[in-house]
């Protein structure tokens, strides 16, 4: 797996020893309310620490001065192969929310994606209730594609019935990306 930078972070593969940085986010009910499962205790941030470091779709985001893992990208290729369609995720620490950083992360990925993998396209869902999920995806220059209503469920109820949500489905195109970075590039030279 490679490793990615930008100026305060670095995006890398994740190690079992990453557990504990895991934890300080995955515990958090705020961080994983939108999320198909619920708060990770000590055991199952071990675990799954264990898992991302054989999984090569999770990138731990670090910050660079001093390495504390503050949250994760998904990024994973989607079937069929043939489709060249990559898949979007991101969870942050709320500690570390609001301050640019999955932002500065993401757009690193999608540079990574588009210009050294020349993928062809990148999809992403969330909650409409996520409103900060769906404004960083906006930021990042996704297109919503369409408001699914009661696509699934993650949680029930205290009776036990499936509490249903809606998903905002998003995508980009390689060659909107490339698209938009050389309007940008020829803005700054004008």
């Amino acid at each position: 797996m490679e490793v990615l930078e930008t100026q305060r972070l670095t995006m890398r593969g994740f190690k079992p020893e990453d557990w504990e940085d895991l934890h300080d986010y995955l515990s958090r009910e705020e961080v994983v309310r939108y999320e198909p499962y619920g708060v990770f205790d000590e055991e199952a941030s071990k675990a799954e620490a264990l898992r991302r470091s054989t999984d090569h779709a999770f990138w731990a985001v670090c910050l660079k001065a001093s390495g504390k893992m503050i949250g994760n990208l998904y990024f994973q290729q989607q079937e069929p192969q043939a489709f060249q369609t990559w898949e979007l995720g991101y969870v942050f620490g709320s500690g570390f929310q609001g301050q640019g950083y999955a932002t500065e992360a993401c757009l690193r990925l999608l540079e990574y994606a588009f210009s050294d993998l020349q993928i062809r396209r990148v999809t992403a869902h969330c909650d409409p209730r996520n409103y900060p999920s769906w404004q960083l995806l906006e930021r990042l220059q996704l297109r919503r594609e369409g408001h699914l209503l009661q696509t699934g469920y993650f949680k029930n109820d205290i009776e036990g019935h499936p509490l249903w949500h809606d998903t905002y489905a998003y995508g980009l195109l390689g060659s909107e990306w490339l698209s938009i970075q050389q309007a940008a590039s020829d803005k700054q030279q004008a």
